[in-house]
């Protein structure tokens, strides 16, 4: 098969999986990732990449749009199942301009940024009050007109299809899948005895939490299956649930349990890595493996392990022995790096060398600007604001310039950071910014925060914030011009 000018994009993306949860970045899992690591050896492993947030709807939001979500009206948090679209309508995704180029795309799986659902006749729900929400209440879903359309979605933002869920398919209502812009089946049960830490809500009848990530899978199988022949690249976007918790056997699949030596969030991390090897072979069997890019990555930091009930501090995980976010400090949530250390592979036969790596500065942010010069489309100036072209070091196009100079880290309850070289400062906490163990509340922007040299000290243990005013000065004015100024990449131009 002759190569395209422009590559088939396909963009795989866990939900909670951490740096250490992968063996070609840490030897010592006690998960077998047979797939990822065969993508590392055909491709390339970065070793400091990032998510753009701790958690996960800011970092999803930051994939599609190369833009920080902080700047959106979710300022903090998540979203929890029926909050409005998130993504402005108006706003280019790297669907829509992968689209404007020639691209057919489908997002396949956990959306996680907001749907417009309608209410039931007579009934009244303000679906423009302030962002975060909390869970839905069973008398707030009663009012959901669940055979109405869904706006806002995957479809009107660049996706030619979208198949998948509202949510987290595991924990988050409605359970249910969506296609394109309506249920499949519509979620008429009430499902009141979720799995250890899920959320009452609506859900499809015969609905399976276990079946939701292998069901997602055959989707994508069969949306790469029916490019084959295609004179038009694609882009596909599969966004799994695993192994976002609840992590025990009743959410993962029979063929799945025991596979590893980390308890069943091990196992959900084994679903994963099955899902890409679900890929990569369908990839192989239709002829299209060599004209396709692959990316693997993670939306967060993970947690430490299962999560038990009625325990508090790490004492409430189950490890295993196993360290799922490697060496770093911290977990999902985190300001620290385990927050936000991500897994990134990369495959492109014929342009990426086998068994690279890169230590560049990248972020998952960073995906539209570089698939904007993978295809030649030009940015205009209003969209992918903090968004950096890092093709050069998915290339092994090394300089003794960065290609970012700085990045910004974000926790759940809104603590910022800012990584400059080797230098990296937390603002308005002397905490974690986030919720597993060591807990914390919301930042205060007057009060004291914590500088590392991560060079020096890669696990943020000696805390220099009092001994260098100057650099906390100095990166606290750069992070205040990026927050004032509406972005903080590179300025392409005339706005279009």
């Amino acid at each position: 098969m002759t190569r395209r000018e422009r590559p088939n994009i396909v963009f795989i993306l866990a939900d909670d999986m951490g740096y250490g949860d992968v063996g070609c970045l840490n030897p010592e899992s006690r998960i077998p990732t047979p797939h990822m690591d065969r993508l590392a050896a055909e491709g390339v492993r970065f070793s400091d990449a990032h998510s753009p947030s701790a958690v996960c709807t800011p970092s999803r939001y930051g994939i599609l749009t190369g833009r920080y979500c902080w700047r959106s009206p979710l300022e903090r948090g998540v979203l929890y199942g029926y909050e409005p679209p998130l993504i402005e309508p108006e706003r280019l995704t790297v669907a829509g301009m992968l689209g404007r180029v020639g691209y057919h795309s489908a997002c396949i799986g956990k959306w996680h940024l907001g749907l417009g659902y309608s209410a039931r006749a007579g009934a009244e729900i303000d679906f423009a009050r302030p962002l975060p929400w909390e869970d839905a209440s069973r008398a707030f879903e009663e009012k959901i007109d669940f055979g109405a359309p869904l706006t806002g979605g995957p479809t009107e933002l660049g996706f030619d299809t979208f198949y998948g869920t509202s949510g987290c398919p595991t924990c988050q209502p409605p359970y249910a899948f969506i296609e394109d812009n309506r249920f499949e089946t519509m979620p008429t049960v009430y499902h009141d005895t979720p799995a250890l830490f899920g959320r009452r809500g609506m859900m499809a009848p015969g609905w399976q939490h276990k079946d939701a990530d292998p069901h997602l899978t055959r989707r994508a199988v069969e949306y790469i299956e029916s490019r084959a022949g295609s004179n038009d690249p694609f882009f596909l976007y599969l966004s799994s649930d695993a192994p976002h918790e609840p992590c025990e056997d009743s959410v993962t699949p029979d063929f799945a349990r025991g596979k590893s030596q980390a308890g069943p969030r091990g196992d959900l991390v084994w679903l994963f890595d099955w899902m890409v090897g679900e890929v990569m072979s369908a990839l192989e069997r239709s002829g299209q493996a060599d004209d396709t890019l692959v990316i693997v990555t993670s939306d967060n930091g993970a947690l430490p392990g299962d999560r038990l009930p009625g325990a508090s501090g790490m004492a409430a995980y189950r490890t295993y022995g196993h360290s799922s976010c490697g060496d770093w400090r911290g977990y999902k949530s985190h300001i620290w790096e385990g927050g936000h250390r991500e897994p990134l592979l990369a495959r492109w036969p014929g342009h990426i060398a086998p068994g690279s790596q890169s230590d560049e500065l990248v972020c998952l942010i960073d995906f539209m600007a570089t698939c904007a010069a993978i295809t030649g489309f030009e940015l205009p100036d209003a969209a992918a604001e903090d968004s950096v072209d890092i093709l050069p070091a998915l290339l092994g196009k090394t300089s003794r310039q960065p290609l970012r100079e700085d990045l910004i880290h974000h926790s759940v309850t809104g603590a910022f950071s800012l990584r400059r070289g080797d230098w990296k400062c937390i603002f308005g906490t002397r905490g974690s910014g986030g919720w597993p163990p060591p807990a914390d509340g919301l930042p205060d922007p007057t009060g004291p925060g914590q500088l590392y040299d991560l060079a020096a000290d890669p696990g943020e243990q000696v805390d220099l914030w009092a001994e260098r005013q100057d650099i906390v000065t100095e990166l606290g004015q750069l992070l205040e011009g990026y927050r004032r100024e509406g972005r903080s990449g590179p300025v392409r131009g005339e706005a279009s």
